[in-house]
């Protein structure tokens, strides 16, 4: 029988009880051909027995990938290999409800792992060479769900996707996700317009329906700027996320696409926290959405340790080694500037884009979930994102409420000494580290989780607890696991804001960060922007320099 793991504390007694099902089927059909053997392999759900999509890995001990390949004539198979470095590297196949297999080396024992999204555990099997030197190997790999967020009226989404939208049905199922914004636009010259350079032809807007509760927006655009005038001058970048019309605009400047995206019901995605215009564009655009998992966090190594290092602020304590900032690092760093821009009045919401397709990472590694009330509908959800009803997760799941409401509430005409109950469950598939609530950007107060054995091999860890608000407030949930594999994985609820006695005040050492980075901008734009797209600059200078008046230390 093969060796087969998959990080579930109870995996022996589970063993035990499905016998032979978890283990290699060899058939006599015919001895090795040319020095290779082939593995077939089917992924069923462990309860339903339903067949499955997934993500499928395949190495063997020599560290060579091999990607898979349909069996029946229905299935699919989309490989997916980037690599940036030999440590920082995506090489898997996605494979559809089907039958699919691998040929490989004859003597050679692999190592196969399937993923399926967030909601299954990990599958891992050690498969040596048969004994009888048959052809034919046959693997079931039963899947195991550790949760179903649908069940509990959370559907989860990716807003920043390279895919091409003729694989994406195929992707968000073996993913399990339910909403994908494959890009049809991708905008990379200052001033040039969106509609002459299409991704994927022009696709209509309206929805693509994927399968029950499966959903595809496929007219999106990004703004991502590496040139002014042919030269190379980064500006940076940012998404328009459920237009209906080609992108006829470019920028900079950057306010008049802002006023048609919002004027066509799209929202404005954040793409990373530390792009040259990152601190510009949120007050000028009125950007909707931030994205607190980014496309540089990845399933495998963090890479870009390095990149836009020379704008970390210098004094928000941010941990920085001869090497740059790990993943935790950059990371911090993304939370950090989510709450300076909380603090200073501009209220996006969470959200979570991979960007795969071109960076080593599957679709939806980080999501957001929208909690739905109701029967799935892709407007209540593209509602629901925009109303901050949401978490962003890279691993846990995170159930809050807030005096009984849900994230993304405002509580109006609240009285000083305001009492708020913050209360729910943390759920993920190996144990958390700590459950944070976090006030204004403050960690004030730490939870050790429970870390209750579930039903299904997961780790559950409630909470309630009370706060109390002298002044208005933005309050939040976060929380990380223990990474076993000395990365962590988490979750961030968005906020609720509290409105006690006026806007609340940002911290001196924010704003001055950003009155720096608009100082510093100003000055690296000079004889490159045009009057007109230099002002915009300089008018969110001027924003920031009113903030100061009211910052606290």
């Amino acid at each position: 029988m093969s060796n087969i793991h998959s990080r579930v504390p109870d995996v022996c007694l589970f063993l035990a009880g499905v016998g032979l099902w978890w283990g290699l089927i060899p058939q006599s059909v015919g001895a090795f051909h040319d020095g290779k053997r082939v593995l077939q392999v089917e992924l069923r759900d462990d309860t339903t027995r339903d067949i499955l999509a997934g993500r499928v890995y395949l190495e063997d001990e020599e560290g060579r990938h091999y990607f898979a390949r349909p069996v029946d004539p229905a299935g699919q198979a989309v490989v997916y290999d980037v690599e940036r470095t030999p440590q920082s590297r995506e090489k898997h196949t996605t494979v559809s409800p089907h039958p699919f297999e691998f040929e490989v080396p004859e003597q050679a024992t692999v190592t196969l792992t399937v993923e399926r999204g967030k909601e299954y555990h990990v599958a891992t099997l050690q498969v040596p060479p048969p004994a009888d030197r048959t052809a034919i190997q046959r693997v079931e790999v039963p899947m195991r769900r550790w949760i179903d967020m649908a069940a509990r009226g959370w559907y989860s989404g990716d807003t920043h996707v390279h895919r091409r939208l003729v694989d994406c049905p195929h992707l968000v199922e073996a993913e399990d996700l339910n909403v994908a914004f494959p890009l049809a636009y991708w905008v990379r010259e200052a001033r040039q317009t969106g509609d002459k350079g299409p991704v994927a032809g022009q696709p209509a807007p309206a929805v693509i329906w994927c399968g029950p509760r499966r959903c595809l927006w496929p007219v999106n655009t990004e703004y991502e700027l590496f040139t002014v005038d042919g030269k190379p001058h980064t500006q940076g970048a940012v998404f328009v996320l459920n237009h209906r019309e080609p992108p006829r605009l470019g920028t900079p400047p950057v306010a008049p696409v802002a006023d048609w995206a919002h004027q066509s019901g799209a929202l404005l995605d954040l793409d990373k926290h530390s792009w040259n215009w990152t601190v510009m564009i949120v007050p000028r655009m009125q950007v909707d959405l931030f994205e607190l998992a980014n496309n540089h966090v990845w399933r495998t190594n963090f890479l870009f340790r390095k990149w836009t290092i020379e704008m970390t602020p210098t004094n928000w304590g941010l941990e920085i080694g001869p090497e740059g900032v790990d993943e935790a690092g950059w990371i911090d760093w993304g939370f950090q500037t989510y709450y300076a821009f909380l603090n200073c009045g501009f209220r996006m919401r969470p959200t979570a884009g991979t960007g795969s397709g071109v960076h080593p990472v599957p679709l939806g590694f980080g999501r957001v979930y929208v909690e739905v009330p109701g029967d799935f509908t892709y407007e209540q959800w593209i509602e629901g994102l925009n109303a901050g009803r949401s978490f962003v997760t890279t691993g846990p799941m995170l159930f809050s409420r807030f005096n009984d409401h849900p994230a993304g509430t405002t509580v109006r005409d609240a009285q000083p000494g305001y009492r708020l109950r913050v209360q729910g469950t943390a759920a993920n598939p190996r144990p958390l580290d700590r459950l944070e609530i976090v006030v204004n950007g403050e960690v004030v107060r730490t939870i050790s989780p429970a870390n209750t054995a579930g039903p299904r091999g997961e780790f559950v860890s409630p909470w309630d607890e009370t706060i109390v608000l002298p002044h208005s407030a933005w309050v939040a949930v976060r929380c990380y696991d223990r990474g076993d594999d000395r990365r962590s994985r988490f979750a961030h609820t968005a906020p609720v804001h509290v409105e006690i006695d006026g806007p609340v005040r940002p911290r001196k050492r924010e704003v001055q960060h950003f009155i720096e980075r608009m100082e510093h901008e100003i000055q690296r734009n000079q004889g490159v922007l045009a009057p007109a797209e230099l002002a915009e600059y300089e008018h969110a200078l001027d924003i920031y320099r009113n903030l100061a008046k009211i910052a606290r230390d």
